[in-house]
């Protein structure tokens, strides 16, 4: 595959008309406004940037690079593995139904598209639940895009839908929602260097430890008023 082609390829799966429901999960941010927390412009990009370098970065974009991995061989006791450790790592309910509700959106669209060999698919249907990060390695290695690059969609792919949620919710203006995403660019580049050191280490360096989000995300389950399912 050419250069342009896996370009196209990563267009595709980063956009936001990919039907997989991203636009009704905000992770927390909705709860972070709630709560005073984001309130403005300049909360919002300290919310989405501290995400990805402290959260992102530490966990589920390493996560990501070893699922993709995995894909590459097709080990299916591996790709098991660390989708129910990834999926064991949702802190609330509504962390769970949400990568179980993307995963299982992305899993089926590359099915319906035929994307990848019949046996990648058949694996990627035989995990139950499948999360979002698993689809979505997947879909890349089945598009034939490099590891580097599917993660870097993966991780501004989170960035935008983070961005779109501030813009409804807090509320900002579609410029100021721009500005948010350019400056967010050294923050993606980051999570991705920081992940593959990571996933790199034997063991792999992983943490979890995002007591804050577990908290907004538990409380935005009996919050009052809400636009987003997360």
């Amino acid at each position: 595959m050419t250069q342009l082609s896996q370009l196209i390829s990563l267009l595709h799966l980063a956009s936001p008309a990919l039907p997989i429901g991203s636009f009704s999960y905000s992770q927390g941010l909705e709860a972070a406004i709630e709560c005073g927390m984001v309130r403005d412009a300049g909360s919002a990009q300290r919310w989405v940037r501290s995400n990805l370098l402290d959260v992102q970065a530490q966990c589920e974009a390493p996560v990501w690079l070893l699922l993709y991995r995995h894909w590459r061989t097709l080990d299916a006791t591996r790709l098991a593995e660390w989708n129910d450790w990834f999926h064991a790592t949702r802190e609330s309910a509504e962390l769970r139904l949400e990568t179980e509700q993307m995963g299982w959106s992305l899993a089926r669209l590359v099915a319906q598209m035929e994307w990848g060999d019949a046996r990648l698919r058949a694996q990627l249907v035989a995990l139950a639940p499948v999360c979002l990060p698993t689809a979505f390695a997947a879909a890349c290695v089945a598009l034939d895009v490099n590891e580097r690059d599917g993660l870097a969609a993966y991780c501004f792919s989170w960035a935008e839908n983070q961005v779109s949620a501030a813009l409804k919710a807090v509320p900002l203006g579609q410029v100021a929602g721009q500005h948010i995403l350019r400056r967010l660019h050294p923050a993606v580049l980051e999570t991705v260097d920081e992940a593959v050191r990571r996933a790199d280490a034997e063991p792999p360096r992983l943490s979890t430890f995002s007591p804050m989000l577990g908290l907004l995300s538990a409380r935005h389950e009996t919050q009052y008023s809400r636009l987003f399912r997360s």
